[in-house]
């Protein structure tokens, strides 16, 4: 269908700038729920309970945050795509290695991931800086708790 059976407050410039954006953002969300939960199955370690407990709060925190950015598409008239093949091309998050990992090396590729979220998602801050403040305000939220879950990895590092 190409075109949009939902309406949309935006302008068609303003949309089409916002769906690049949101899109992005659902497609680097569903990676990392992925991510997170490839890591959960795979830490080991003696600190392996506190890391596989946090790696599911990672989880959760990208998948709530993968459906309000799709919903907030969809909401304006933007077919959100979130299958395998459209998040395995489009994806900013870093590659994670396959296999057992230590814990401290999970951890550090958490870290990279997230920093590397943070910074692509304060870049898009800007970006709908003109087009739609509502769409700016979820990723301000969104990029306010991968920063603290940025730290809260941080922190085991130190």
């Amino acid at each position: 269908m190409s075109n949009s059976p939902i309406t949309s407050p935006l302008s068609e410039s303003d949309k089409a700038a916002v769906g690049t954006v949101l899109q992005a953002t659902l497609v680097d969300l569903v990676d990392l729920s992925l991510v997170a939960k490839q890591a959960h199955w795979n830490v080991v370690g003696k600190n392996f309970r506190s890391v596989h407990l946090q790696l599911d709060e990672l989880v959760t925190t990208a998948r709530t945050y993968t459906d309000e950015v799709a919903e907030r598409a969809a909401a304006l008239g933007i077919s959100p795509n979130g299958k395998a093949r459209t998040v395995a091309e489009g994806s900013g998050v870093p590659e994670f290695p396959d296999g057992w990992l230590k814990e401290a090396d999970v951890v550090s590729a958490v870290v990279t991931a997230l920093a590397k979220l943070v910074e692509r998602l304060r870049a898009r801050i800007d970006e709908t800086d003109k087009s739609d403040l509502v769409t700016q305000d979820l990723l301000i939220e969104i990029t306010k708790n991968l920063e603290q879950a940025h730290w809260m990895w941080q922190a085991q590092q130190a």
